[in-house]
């Protein structure tokens, strides 16, 4: 049984940091392999999108460790960044067995169309009763899906509902949005291949301005799609939307190393200045101005699963969409598989 959140003004003592060297954000490992770099791409759900931020930066783990602090009584303790004055702000407990609609809401449309590849309504989520929620792959024929959290809304969306020449629908008004701070889920990564996991930040109506400060920075804390084919989780900021305008300092990538419970934390604590990327208590990245833009407005968090394959799709004439088709991967798939979430919580420093 979940106990009650509890604030916690956390003071965390500074830890000393190495330097970094002075190219580090520069080094990019060239891919010598073909068939490496062709699996790599497939596995990308936005590799032709992502023109940008094509080139991944391998970032060795960094030499600052995080702290950890109690914001909920009773609970799994976060492990925070160092040197800082932290307060909980918003979280996620998943108490219960039912998710809390007053702070989720679907991700059910991809770029104003509908997407087979994600659930509607709060398909295949289920709360466990133990405080620990799923997000379940479903498979149904020779097709497959899967549940998509948010607690906002990208407008570009939302599939137009009049007849006018809005290429919207209505807004969908937003259960949470906050900016800077540091944000960190406790999670469990699929077990099967196909399909992947994220955690991240949107703008609501990213590359609208040209300016990041304020058309906003998706912010990719953790993806895991490169786990089970190159033992890598990769992460990092892009922004100026997803056409020839997208841009990015490129992902940051780090061995994924297993739990003896198969619990990991991922966090970014995202300033004024960039966002520094932790995982199971030590950094593993950082992006600062002026390599990256930073968002400067509130933005949503999503918790999120999607299928492969469904994103190759082709446009007829008439501006139909043909999705493609699932990972055959998926076949494979020893089910029930799940991607699971202790917790997610939200930081602001107070000093």
């Amino acid at each position: 049984m979940k106990a009650t959140c509890l604030t916690l003004f956390a003071a965390v003592a500074a830890v000393s940091c190495a330097v970094l060297a002075e190219n580090d954000g520069g080094l990019a490992e060239a891919t010598t392999a073909a068939m490496k770099a062709k699996t790599a791409k497939r596995q990308d759900p936005d590799a032709k999108s992502r023109k940008a931020a094509r080139k991944v930066i391998d970032t060795s783990i960094l030499p600052v460790s995080q702290v950890e602090a109690m914001p909920v009584e009773g609970e799994e303790p976060s492990m925070l960044p160092p040197g800082k004055k932290w307060k909980m702000v918003w979280n996620d407990e998943f108490c219960g067995t039912e998710i809390d609609r007053t702070k989720w809401m679907c991700r059910e449309s991809f770029w104003g169309y509908d997407f087979p590849a994600f659930t509607k309504n709060f398909e295949g989520v289920t709360l466990d009763g133990k405080g620990h929620v799923r997000l379940n792959l479903i498979k149904d024929g020779d097709e497959f899906r899967s549940p998509h959290l948010q607690t906002g809304s990208l407008t570009f969306d939302i599939p137009r509902d009049t007849a006018g020449f809005w290429p919207f629908g209505k807004v969908r008004k937003p259960l949470f949005m906050h900016k800077f701070g540091y944000y960190e889920i406790r999670c469990r990564q699929p077990q099967n291949p196909g399909w992947h996991s994220a955690f991240w930040l949107q703008a609501p109506a990213i590359g609208a301005d040209p300016d990041p400060k304020y058309g906003g920075v998706e912010c990719d804390i953790m993806e895991n799609y490169r786990q089970h084919t190159e033992g890598l989780i990769v992460g990092g900021p892009l922004y100026g939307g997803y056409g020839k305008d997208g841009r990015g300092p490129g992902h940051y990538r780090f061995t994924y190393v297993e739990t003896p419970d198969r619990w990991h934390r991922y966090g970014v604590d995202w300033t004024p200045d960039g966002y520094e990327f932790y995982a199971d208590g030590k950094k593993i990245g950082e992006r600062k101005c002026p390599e990256t833009g930073v968002s400067h407005i509130p933005q949503f968090i999503l918790i999120s699963t999607e299928c492969g394959g469904y994103r190759i799709c082709k446009r007829s004439a008439g501006g139909k969409i043909e999705w493609g088709k699932p990972d055959p991967r998926l076949f494979d798939a020893v089910l029930p598989d799940f991607f699971e979430v202790d917790y997610v919580r939200v930081f602001d420093n107070i000093e």
